[in-house]
């Protein structure tokens, strides 16, 4: 038994107010013409299939030109939905799309939805848990919530079943450590009441997650985040993307990450405005220039339209940093009163540094000494 795992696809999805539609079509083309060459019997999607509950049209035609071209293909979808879903608008018409074996769970009503499908080792059956608020499975925890639809989930171990879990939780190792998550994902809390421990998982042959972005393994067993198939903050620049291929054969289980290629990369670019469009700019590839782009400008001195400026060589440049306004915003106040009283010299020192993010030199400081004396000298007369 071959499929493919993705997750947290978010269609429709915005970055800085830019649409990412044309990339997500880029992406979901890719994941179509893998599963085709990989000959796979299903592809699983966990959940977090469009980026809010009530999606634009765009989105839904999108998720539906993908669904239909893999049906088309001969190949089975599983899908649950996620904590950005609406479960009801993503399970519509579920059990009339079952007999296209297209499965879709996407709340739970008591439940858990399940697909069996069959080789020539035996049967392999699919159980998929959407994403679910512990109160509605009448618990106080999210380990607690699963635990519970676990527990209800009636699996006969034998040599010619094997159980997949799909699920869209934050699940947690071995030793209750949290996986690596990025800032794209919203709403999440690392650990604590949404910890899911991976211990849970155990007679399951792979367990399928959504709900991080980044690829990932967690714990000891086939307990995998595929991660999103595009980068959705500039934190994720430097990984890369990918869709996992799983093989259940032989009582082994192999887990293939598939590198996926986006029309655009996601990169950032640090430097003063002068040298970050000088004539080694020409000497880019088009896509690099057209990488989508945060810069960080270490300029100190005012600048004039930057971002106009920068776009007429990087037209993509998505967002904008000032290095001198991070270094007065992470600056921590310190109260001049407490400790030892300090010197004129002391004080105006550590207030250049703080404005300017560098210390005086030498002569400045005579200068300041200079000053400081003059002006007692003034103030005794």
């Amino acid at each position: 038994m071959k499929f493919l795992h993705t997750a947290d696809l978010h269609i429709g999805k915005k970055l800085f107010e830019y649409s990412l539609l044309e990339e997500q079509r880029h992406v979901l083309k890719q994941i179509y013409e893998i599963a085709l060459e990989n000959q796979v019997d299903a592809v699983l999607i966990a959940g977090d299939v469009y980026d809010r509950a009530v999606p634009p049209t765009e989105a839904v035609e999108l998720l539906d030109d993908f669904l239909t071209e893999l049906i088309k293909a001969g190949i089975r979808v599983i899908m649950i939905s996620g904590n950005h879903d609406s479960p009801r608008r993503v399970a519509f018409a579920d059990r009339i799309l079952e007999k296209q074996e297209l499965y879709i769970a996407g709340g739970y009503n008591g439940e858990l939805k399940t697909v069996t499908l069959e080789d020539e080792e035996g049967y392999v059956t699919f159980v998929c848990m959407p994403f679910i608020k512990p109160a509605e499975a009448g618990c106080a925890t999210q380990a607690q919530a699963v635990e519970e639809l676990l527990s209800k989930q009636p699996m006969v171990l034998s040599l010619n079943s094997r159980y997949v879990l799909l699920a869209h939780c934050f699940v947690a190792g071995e030793k209750g450590e949290d996986p690596i998550f990025s800032d794209s994902e919203t709403d999440m809390n690392v650990g604590g009441l949404d910890a899911v421990p991976v211990s849970l998982f155990s007679a399951f042959s792979y367990v399928a997650l959504g709900h991080l972005h980044k690829s990932q393994r967690v714990g000891g067993g086939n307990v995998y985040y595929a991660g999103s198939p595009l980068k959705y903050s500039f934190g994720e620049a430097r990984g890369n993307k990918s869709v996992n291929l799983v093989e259940l054969a032989g009582g082994r289980v192999i887990v293939n990450a598939i590198p996926l290629k986006p029309i655009h990369e996601m990169r950032c670019i640090k430097g003063r405005l002068e040298d970050l469009i000088n004539n080694k700019v020409l000497e880019l590839s088009q896509a690099e220039r057209e990488d989508y782009l945060q810069v960080t400008l270490t300029d100190r001195e005012e600048l004039i339209d930057p971002i106009g400026t920068l776009r007429g060589f990087y037209p993509n440049v998505l967002q904008l940093l000032l290095e001198k306004n991070k270094r007065e915003a992470a600056s921590e106040y310190e109260s001049r009163l407490r400790g030892v009283r300090k010197s004129t010299k002391e004080l105006f020192g550590e207030f250049y540094e703080l404005l300017m993010g560098e210390t005086l030199e030498d002569r400045q400081l005579a200068v300041v000494e200079k000053a400081a004396r003059e002006a007692g000298e003034e103030a005794r007369q």
